[in-house]
Order: structure tokens, then sequence, then C-alpha cells
């Protein structure tokens, strides 16, 4: 697949690990864990995990909530003992994890360009609120979507096919742009184009649709739309 930027009139970003970085996290136990690279790690994934499953069995709580049981697992699995104040203490970084340096330029470049963008996240509003706030592009995104408005994660499409009810635009005309694998199936099967933010110069799936655009960064999301700086 490739990207017609003609075709784009608006574009919907992900959260965490696109517009922040997850793996502060690993900070945040540094201080209450011996060895803090597995704990960070198994809670992340597990977190991933409990979101996929909770599509399947209408299990749908808040992100923040699924969160918080995916961190007390990692915590048990690597036997680390800790209160819930200290864990709770660790969860509060996810109002404040460091933006990856390109953001703000990048999304600031499309908003001068004219074209429309929106945050689109399993994150729960008061996550997202925080987020955009940290990150300071409160006045260059359009709005935050959030999967607490469907009560259903991503991958599923129903929350893809909500954004582009939210921002008014047919959904073949929106670029979604994430850094998460299962992200860009979503948004594909979904009617979306995506582009894939692969920082950290990994392989591509070889299972499932491939994105429309596969950059290192977002700033080449932003040349590939409105041209090089």
């Amino acid at each position: 697949m490739s990207l017609d930027p003609s075709d784009v009139t608006t574009v919907t970003f992900d959260s965490y690990g696109t517009l922040v970085d997850v793996t502060a996290a690993t900070d945040a136990l540094a201080d209450r864990v011996p060895d803090p690279e597995p704990v960070s790690r198994l809670w992340r994934s597990r977190s991933l995990a409990y979101t996929f499953v909770a599509n399947q069995i209408d299990g749908y709580v808040r992100f923040y909530d699924i969160l918080r049981d995916a961190l007390e697992y990692a915590l048990l699995a690597n036997e680390v003992h800790l209160d819930t104040d200290e864990r709770d203490e660790i969860l509060a970084v996810y109002h404040e994890l460091e933006v990856f340096e390109d953001v703000v330029e990048s999304i600031e470049r499309l908003h001068d360009a004219g074209v429309p963008t929106f945050v689109l996240s399993n994150g729960d509003p008061e996550m997202l609120q925080s987020m955009v706030e940290h990150a300071a592009i409160g006045d260059l995104v359009v709005d935050s979507i959030s999967a607490d408005e469907v009560a259903t994660f991503k991958p599923d499409a129903t929350l893809y096919r909500h954004a582009a009810e939210r921002t008014g635009t047919p959904v073949e005309e929106i670029l979604h742009v994430t850094a998460g694998w299962f992200d860009v199936f979503g948004a594909v099967h979904a009617g979306m184009q995506a582009a894939w933010v692969n920082r950290q110069g990994r392989p591509w799936e070889p299972f499932g649709p491939s994105p429309d655009l596969h950059v290192e960064s977002l700033a080449a999301v932003a040349d590939e739309l409105v041209g090089p700086k």
C-alpha cells in the first residue's frame, strides 16, 4: 500500500508510544524495583493484552484501570511487593510522560497548513487531557477522541469509525498515525489510511495489512502531507 496525500483531509494521532514515550514508566519504577526493565515490559504488554481480551468478552473498563491491573500483575510476576500508594504513584507517570521531540513542530506544521488533527487513543478523557496539556499541543489539535466514548478499545473498528463521525470526515480520508502495529491493523480494517511511525527500526509484521506510509518520525509524516520544511 502507498499513501496519496491528496486523499487525506484529516489526521488522527495515537497517543501512547506515538506522541509520548511510555518507556518513561521504567524510570517511575526505578526507585522502587531492583530490576525495573522486565517489570516495565510486562506492564506494557499485559495492559495491551487486557484491552484485546476486554473487547472479546465485553469486559470494558477504563484504560487507567487496565493499567492499574497490569501493573499489579507485572509486580506480582516479578515478586515485587508494593503497597497501593506506591503503585498509584507509579501509575501517575501516565499523566506526565515525556513528549517525543518532533511532536509539537510536526503537528504545528499540519495545523498551519490547514490540516485538522485529532488525538485518537485508548486513554481515558482525563488521561488525554493531561497528555495534551503536558505535550503543549492543546492549541494545535482540534480534540481528543477516547475509547471511553464507545466503551471499546483498539483495534475494534467501532472506535475508528466513531472517530470518523466525531471528526466529520469520511473514514477513507483520515490518515491515522501510530507507532502500534495493531493500531495500523485496526485503522486499515475500519477503512482509514494508516502511517506507521517506526522509531525503533523494527521490521513490519508479516501478518495482516501493511501501512500506507512507513516512516521513522512524525516529521516525515508532515513532510509527506505538506512538503518538507
